[in-house]
């Protein structure tokens, strides 16, 4: 059964193709639970996949042109094959990327009425241009009836984003909106691509996401730095990437560099983090994730330096208004924190936070509770 969201896009596909859609799909944003900075580094990560997301109502068309509109935005764009083109601008460059990656990869591709909607914040770090890019990717595979299994999938919407519209973004938001499964966070290997599927579930316990509303700062110059240093100290200590490093202290020890040393530390220290979050959730301890968060959180502080005033204050209070733990989650500089607090609690210390940002004079965050929620999928 059609959610309101999900009426909505198709009513408006109604109106605007005078038709009755194929199908209706939906891809989910997404949140990292723990493992920050480390997916360049081959290392792990472990998000989960949102309630928010992008519905998506198409039918084929018999020609080679793809005409789509956006419920958000009330406009429709119209692209054919000619124009498939990486660079392209415009919010439809997402839809057209999938078809391009998709006729690159030698599928063949026919055109489509779409039409789309989404809940899922922008500009937030939850990853909307994924969702957006894994809908329409699982749209088109349906109505073209393609064979392509949901890890080539992933990759096939993380070319779109990194070749057509020119994001350099890893494949932990196309993976983990297209593989996740609800009540599960996605336990990710980012160098060989494998998954596990994290129970993360526990009735006296819930996430609180919340929005800083941050603008983020300075972050394209500061990630590449971030990832130019870890590049840097794995030459130096002569591995392929920091994963491989084995022996913390002794690699300490091989290097000069202060912040070479604090970067490798992070990084580290995050994916031991990552994999005893997986030991202790697949032990069905969710409540002994708070002290992981909470020294991911001081690792991204202190170690890789990409907290912001906003963020810290965000987390501090959340801790002192009765979470069991808390951290920035994504890329930093900006964006979102989780926080894990006893169930209905959410609300309470969002009011919290948001009265020490009112007394510091910071915008007012928004926030929700992170419900595990199932990857990419046709629903009608």
């Amino acid at each position: 059964m059609l959610e309101q969201r999900d009426e909505t896009v198709v009513n408006a596909f109604r109106t605007g193709y005078s038709a009755e859609p194929a199908g209706v799909w939906v891809a989910p944003g997404r949140v990292n639970l723990i493992g920050e900075h480390t997916d360049y580094n081959d290392g792990f990560v472990m998000p989960f996949a949102l309630d928010q997301r992008v519905t998506l109502a198409a039918r084929p068309r018999p020609d080679s042109v793809w005409s789509v509109t956006s419920v958000n935005t009330g406009r429709t764009e119209v692209f054919d094959a000619d124009e498939l083109q990486p660079g392209m601008a415009g919010w439809q460059a997402y839809i057209a990327g999938v078809v391009w990656a998709l006729r690159e990869s030698g599928h063949d591709v026919g055109g489509a009425d779409l039409t789309l909607g989404s809940d899922v914040p922008l500009g937030s770090g939850l990853s909307s241009s994924a969702a957006l890019e894994c809908a329409a990717l699982t749209a088109l595979v349906d109505l073209n009836e393609l064979t392509i299994e949901p890890l080539q999938r992933a990759i096939l919407a993380r070319k779109a984003e990194n070749e057509f519209v020119g994001a350099p973004t890893g494949l932990m938001d196309q993976a983990a909106s297209t593989l996740c499964v609800e009540g599960h966070a996605l336990f990710f290997d980012c160098r060989d691509h494998a998954i596990r599927q994290v129970p993360l579930a526990d009735p006296a316990l819930e996430i609180l996401v919340l929005n800083t509303n941050t603008p983020h700062a300075h972050v394209d110059g500061e990630y590449a730095a971030r990832r130019a240093s870890c590049e840097e100290a794995a030459r130096l200590l002569g591995v392929p990437a920091l994963r491989d490093v084995t022996d913390l202290d002794a690699a300490l020890a091989k290097l000069d560099d202060d912040l070479l040393r604090r970067r490798v530390r992070h990084v580290v220290t995050e994916d031991a983090r990552v994999l005893e979050a997986v030991a202790v959730l697949e032990q069905g301890r969710l409540a002994d994730l708070g002290p992981l968060l909470d020294a991911s959180h001081v690792s991204m502080r202190d170690d890789f330096e990409i907290t912001v005033p906003t963020i810290d204050l965000a987390v501090e209070t959340a801790r002192e208004a009765g979470a069991l733990g808390a951290r920035m989650t994504g890329g930093g500089f900006g964006g979102c924190i989780i926080a894990l607090v006893p169930t209905g609690t959410a609300d309470a210390v969002a009011g919290r936070i948001g009265e020490a940002f009112a007394a510091a004079g910071y915008a007012a965050p928004a926030h929700f509770v992170g419900r595990p929620s199932a990857g990419a999928r046709r629903i009608a």
